[in-house]
């Protein structure tokens, strides 16, 4: 298939508006239209990780973190990216990375990290506002019905765990068509008046171009009287972090045994321990330190994350325990994720895991 085919797919799933500003995911490397028949999943892209798709005759990796984070501005190998993107172009494999946005959907890198923890009934920890837009628009009674069921196959109309969901209020609208118009009722200059249902809808803003272009194609006035506002209502479906329940309590020990056990980690880094049950968890993977202070007032009695500083640790204050089970280790399973993703939409397509160990850090015991 094309490679555009797949890299919209990951895309509706973890649109690349949903990634932090200094972030750099998407298509990397490589051409929208370039055809692709078996694709590599890595959580980095590596000169080993590209000799080993190279080997495997893949023409696409699909790695977490992004190869480039910043410009190049030289191509002469002497850095490991620059080897990097040099090969793949040689070799005319495509390089597409997945990264924060994927953190920041409900579904993605922390949800496989609270699933393998057993958390239960999870929330965003942090939702972003700013990504919904309300749409209101003014359609004739008799066309509603058709307007609204348009807008919600576009996406229009979530709001958390419901859908179709929008504001009616019925009224009358008055115009007068000008010379050269048709109208859809009334005459060409003369004044009518209409009875209309003042539609409502949310949206993602990145679903706005097919939400209105679902609106202009069922509403049947020549011009369509709409207004779209940017909301700054908090997307609960789309944020950093996770919050969940444990099962059943656990002691803080018993906590930090079973993060070892699923999460495959050598070493925890974490704070005193407060001689406390540990039920409620927040998790997010990578480097979440930025996260604390929403994980304590969400009632967090452990925060599991990565990268946290020496003097960081000192920010929790007693009032939570800070497990830093490591970078690699929080999101390793992200791999998997984006197989599984993969698979069930392209059954038939070939996608597989690398053998690659691309942890950069080495335990010594």
């Amino acid at each position: 298939m094309l490679l555009c085919e797949l890299t919209d797919y990951l895309e509706s799933l973890a649109p690349p508006d949903y990634q932090e500003s200094y972030d750099n995911a998407g298509l990397l490397v490589g051409r929208p239209d370039q055809e692709v028949t078996q694709a590599l999943i890595s959580l980095d892209c590596t000169e080993a990780v590209v000799d080993e798709a190279i080997d495997l005759g893949c023409n696409v990796i699909i790695s977490h973190h992004p190869i480039v984070f910043k410009g190049l501005k030289r191509f002469n190998g002497k850095t490991y990216v620059e080897r990097v993107v040099m090969k793949a172009i040689k070799h005319d494999l495509a390089l597409y990375a997945i990264h924060t946005n994927l953190d920041n959907v409900t579904g993605g890198v922390n949800s496989k990290l609270a699933e393998r923890l057993g958390l239960r009934h999870t929330a965003i920890l942090s939702p972003k506002a700013g990504l919904l837009r309300k749409l209101v628009v003014f359609v004739p009674v008799t066309h509603a019905e058709p307007v609204r069921s348009a807008l919600f196959s576009a996406g229009a109309g979530q709001v958390g765990n419901y859908d179709e969901c929008s504001f009616n209020a019925e009224g009358y609208g008055t115009f007068r068509g000008g010379e050269g118009t048709d109208p859809f009722v009334g005459k060409p200059g003369e004044p009518h008046r209409e009875k209309e249902v003042r539609v409502e809808v949310i949206f993602p803003a990145n679903r706005e171009r097919a939400i209105l272009l679902a609106l202009f194609e069922t509403h049947p006035y020549e011009e369509v009287a709409y207004d779209v506002y940017r909301l700054q209502n908090p997307n609960q479906q789309v944020g950093s972090g996770l919050i969940g329940q444990l099962e059943q309590p656990l002691s803080e020990r018993e906590f930090l045994g079973l993060l070892k056990e699923q999460l495959h980690t050598p070493v925890i880094r974490h704070t005193e321990l407060r001689g406390k049950p540990v039920a409620r968890v927040a998790v997010c993977g990578g480097a979440g330190g930025f996260l604390l202070g929403e994980a304590i007032r969400s009632g967090a009695d452990v925060f599991v994350t990565a990268d946290y500083k020496y003097h960081e640790f000192f920010d929790a204050e007693g009032k939570i325990v800070i497990a830093d089970v490591g970078h690699f280790e929080s999101e390793q399973f992200t791999q998997q994720l984006l197989l599984e993703i993969i698979q069930k939409k392209f059954p038939t397509f070939a996608v597989r895991l690398t053998g690659m160990d691309t942890n950069p850090i080495k335990y010594y015991s």
